[in-house]
């Protein structure tokens, strides 16, 4: 018996509250990933990490956030710890390893590709981590088109955001690459789960069975969506804060170091310049002749 799914329980709220949460994310870890490449190397690390974790969170939180808003009539819906929280390690790690190729590569084409590529891969994986952790009195089935065509839109929007945000500078280009990596999860969010058929088991009551005993309290997200996105909240406002005490973060330029040496400075052409105005100083010099005569010298 196929059951009765609705994506959309609470109408626009939940996927307009997603995106605004994968838009916050983005805008945080694509901000370290552009400061990143004017930080010395000994900081680009810690700006890297951040950027990987502000992602990760953003990410994982817009999934939950959206998964309030799915619910299948027949029976209730609850969810496996490990496999829940295995989705955010994978997201920050796989999210962490693109924009570190990209941070110490830079915009080649290589780079990009790759990056980019592993990123997508992350978001996926933590998606479908995510829907592997759910408990109902069913079995789920996926249409595989779908699913692929959801990992592609995840690897090429990531990509074009990391593009963005390593090439162009200013406010508004990293508002649309922030937008970008938005489109990039929510748009693989609805598109895996329009690949999603539930197919409920039949002669079981409508409870959770004996065996969910150990599974996240509440037989729907909506019960259990805050204390699980408390952290990732809290993580996401310090790394707001972290950046703007930074304000070379905010419009990607490099902050105010020393003045670049002129080539004037140089040692070597000081050197050039003493010479040569010495010789122009004898030139200008009177001199004087010598002309000889009558056995001895006179002076002009």
């Amino acid at each position: 018996m196929q059951g009765t799914v609705d994506g959309f329980t609470y109408g626009l709220v939940t996927p307009v509250a997603a995106f605004l949460m994968a838009a916050l994310g983005a805008a945080l870890g694509l901000r370290c990933t552009t400061r990143s490449l004017h930080a010395t190397r000994s900081c680009r690390v810690g700006w890297l990490a951040l950027g990987s974790l502000s992602i990760g969170s953003g990410v994982w939180t817009m999934h939950f956030v959206a998964m309030t808003g799915f619910t299948v009539q027949e029976t209730p819906i609850s969810y496996d710890k490990p496999l829940t929280f295995a989705g955010l390690a994978v997201a920050v790690v796989m999210i962490g390893i693109g924009i570190f190729i990209v941070g110490y590569r830079g915009a080649t084409r290589m780079a990009l590709i790759t990056g980019g590529t592993i990123t997508g891969l992350g978001i996926a994986s933590m998606h479908y981590l995510g829907m592997a952790g759910m408990r109902m009195a069913a079995r789920f089935a996926y249409d595989t088109p779908l699913v692929v065509l959801s990992v592609l839109i995840a690897g090429c929007a990531a990509t074009g955001a990391l593009w963005a945000a390593v090439t162009l500078r200013g406010a508004l280009s990293g508002l649309g690459a922030s937008v970008l990596m938005a489109v990039a999860v929510t748009g693989m969010h609805y598109t895996g789960m329009a690949a999603l058929d539930v197919h409920l088991h039949l002669h079981l009551p409508p409870t959770l069975p004996s065996d969910l005993s150990a599974v996240l309290p509440g037989d729907r997200p909506a019960e259990m969506i805050g204390p699980m996105l408390v952290g990732p909240g809290c993580f996401l406002l310090l790394a707001a804060v972290v950046l703007l005490f930074d304000p070379g973060a905010v419009t990607g330029e490099p902050g105010k170091g020393p003045r670049p040496r002129d080539h004037r400075d140089h040692p070597v052409p000081q050197a050039r310049r003493r010479l040569r105005n010495d010789s122009r100083a004898r030139d200008r010099r009177p001199r004087s002749t010598v002309r000889e005569g009558e056995g001895r010298a006179r002076y002009r």
